[in-house]
């Protein structure tokens, strides 16, 4: 069991696979030119599983794996297949584009549930948000795995003035098909321009659906980390990720292991402890693991304490969404 000192019980580890991404994202990784790190500072394949088995004999239940874009990962099949076979529940984080030709392996590996990262439903906008020319290819890829009667569920980072026009329309969408929207407030990280006025709350998001739609809250799992709601009618179903004006930290049960091995207790801690180095010097790792999330802040990493419309997003001291695997 891997606790903190706050009663915490982590059991729920998500695995970032690389840094690299085919979409350029403004909020995630705003330049084209990137530095990705280089292939020998990753973790190999035997040490991703290496250390998913030190997690999953500690008690970890369920492991997501997240990027960059984990299936751009050239041995991102091996990695799958072989977290398949330790007794967790396994899912991904994507962008979709490579779930065509990855799909065997995601049904060899038993993920049931995919989590898939779009912001718009207007190719347009979608080219401006990712600078790619794929949202047709990534909505015949959502089709296909909900033809395949894999849980499909939409994270939709809302950005004022960008895309939470579109609110309506993505949750007209759940009508006819059994998919969840998540709606995600916009979040701080390095070199993504956060500001407060660019957010949509959690309640200007329920405000939005309101307008035309009756909704009704439902009950979320205990370490859920979105508010879930239903629409009488409708296959789908939608729930917002609150973090910055009602956050969920006191069921937080998540540990991060960025592309390059470090261990993060929080999204926004400002703190990591190097595995990987300690995994290759043949050191024990279960000791490293247990000090770094026994130090985890009670909330938001210690560092996003203020109301939201007063946070200086320069003051923060963390990465960039990419590289800590979101």
């Amino acid at each position: 069991m891997i606790a903190d000192s706050f009663g915490r019980v982590h059991d729920y580890l998500r695995i970032s696979l690389t840094d690299n991404c085919n979409f350029r994202c403004f909020y995630c990784m705003p330049e084209e030119e990137y530095d990705f790190t280089p292939a020998s500072r990753l973790m190999q394949t035997n040490e991703i599983i290496q250390l998913a088995k030190v997690f999953v004999e500690q008690g970890v239940k369920k492991i997501r794996l997240t990027g960059g874009e984990p299936l751009v990962r050239k041995d991102a099949a091996a990695i799958i297949s072989a977290l398949g076979k330790l007794p967790v529940e396994l899912v991904i984080t994507t962008n979709g584009t490579r779930i065509a030709e990855m799909l065997p392996t995601l049904k060899e590996a038993g993920i049931k549930t995919v989590n898939i990262s779009l912001d718009t439903l207007q190719p347009e906008k979608f080219m401006l948000i990712t600078r790619r020319d794929v949202f047709h290819q990534v909505r015949s890829n959502i089709e296909l795995l909900l033809q395949e009667k894999i849980t499909v569920k939409i994270n939709m980072v809302v950005m004022k003035g960008l895309n939470d026009s579109e609110i309506k329309d993505f949750i007209d969408w759940t009508k006819h098909n059994p998919i969840q929207i998540r709606f995600i407030e916009f979040m701080p990280f390095s070199g993504n321009k956060w500001t407060s006025n660019k957010m949509f709350s959690l309640q200007e998001i329920l405000t939005e659906v309101e307008k035309d739609f009756t909704v009704l809250p439902v009950e979320g799992a205990p370490h859920d980390t979105a508010k879930h709601f239903m629409i009488p009618g409708h296959e789908g179903s939608f729930a917002i990720i609150s973090t910055m004006t009602a956050p969920f930290c006191s069921t937080c049960n998540r540990m991060r292991l960025t592309a390059d091995g470090k261990l993060k207790n929080c999204l926004f801690s400002n703190g990591e402890t190097d595995l990987l180095t300690a995994l290759r010097n043949g050191e024990e790792v279960l000791p490293l693991i247990k000090a770094n999330i026994w130090s985890k802040k009670k909330e938001l990493g210690g560092q996003l304490i203020s109301h939201f419309e007063k946070l200086d997003a320069d003051a923060i001291n963390n990465r960039s969404m990419i590289t800590i695997g979101g």
